[in-house]
């Protein structure tokens, strides 16, 4: 009798570990397939950059300085391949290029009123927006593992198997996010 009771403790500790490891791995293949999200959302970014600096050039062709930058941003963005920081930076300079290349467009009132223009700069608002939801999906489900990893008892799973937390992904840098845009007349 004492025998049975210490292989059935037995197996419910056998299925409850594999009950754990599985849902560890379950939150690492979400966060992936999270991830995937923004990286599809990010590919379609980078590719209406080109016809936004295209069309631009036609009314601002003079701006090639902040037009070279745009395209140049662009063209890191596209190569980041490495880990999610390395693609958060390239990722937060082409924002940073794109915002400076809508404030150029601001000075030619032709290139504003441009329908073109117009629907590029729309699409690229549409693009951003599914970005940020993208973003928020893959921050929330990196959240969850990292908490699956880092509490009792999963983090006993999780340090035999070797899970490690993903990083969070911010297009924006912290500071810039939260600070106040300067007026000035």
């Amino acid at each position: 009798m004492g025998s049975l009771i210490f292989l059935a403790i037995l197996f419910g500790l056998f299925f409850w570990g594999v009950a754990l490891y599985n849902g560890l791995v379950r939150g690492r293949n979400e966060v992936h397939s999270a991830w995937s999200s923004i990286d599809v959302q990010l590919k379609r970014r980078h590719d209406l950059v080109p016809n936004l600096v295209e069309t631009v050039k036609g009314y601002a062709g003079h701006e090639r300085q902040t037009l070279e930058a745009v395209v140049q941003a662009r063209n890191q963005a596209v190569a980041a391949k490495g880990s999610i920081e390395e693609r958060e930076k390239a990722e937060n300079a082409l924002t940073q290029s794109l915002r400076q290349l809508f404030a150029l467009a601001e000075a030619y009132p032709a290139l504003k009123a441009n329908e073109n223009f117009m629907e590029l700069q729309k699409e690229l608002a549409a693009t951003e927006n599914r970005i940020g939801f993208a973003r928020q999906y893959y921050n929330d489900a990196a959240m969850r593992y990292k908490n699956k990893i880092e509490t009792f008892p999963g983090n006993l799973i999780a340090g035999i198997f070797n899970f490690k937390p993903e990083a969070f992904f911010q297009l924006e840098a912290p500071g810039e996010e939260r600070a106040v845009p300067q007026v000035k007349f």
